[in-house]
């Protein structure tokens, strides 16, 4: 299929399956005139790459695991290496630190708000 139904068909604009293709995490086929052509387990590697990066994990770290989905796409955390899981703990933690970061910066925001509403009244 051309990127127009891949797009219609996945829920992932043209340009996001040009920039998966870019990154390295797709390889669409290509039409004799040159036109990329997906085909199903494309799609469904889309699928699997949408769902990553909605999770939070970085192109970088999606890239990695991908090889090992492809083999046995079931099998999930079974099937990648003991490093990848520690990269993503490490992702998460960082995120974690970040969303303790941004609620201290909102209770501040809360607190000035509260002072500077109270002074106003």
């Amino acid at each position: 299929m051309k990127i127009g139904e891949a797009s219609r068909v996945s829920g992932v604009s043209p340009r996001s399956l040009r920039h998966y293709e870019d990154e390295g995490l797709i390889v669409p086929g290509r039409c004799s005139n040159g036109f990329r052509d997906y085909c199903r387990s494309t799609i469904d590697r889309v699928l699997v790459i949408r769902s990553l990066l909605e999770s939070g994990l970085p192109v970088r770290l999606i890239r990695e695991v991908l090889p090992h989905l492809a083999d046995d796409p079931d099998a999930g955390a079974d099937a990648v290496c003991a490093e990848f899981l520690r990269e993503v703990e490490r992702h998460r933690d960082r995120l974690a630190a970040r969303i303790a970061v941004l609620s201290d910066q909102r209770a501040a925001l809360d607190a000035y708000l509260g002072k500077a509403r109270g002074v106003r009244r």
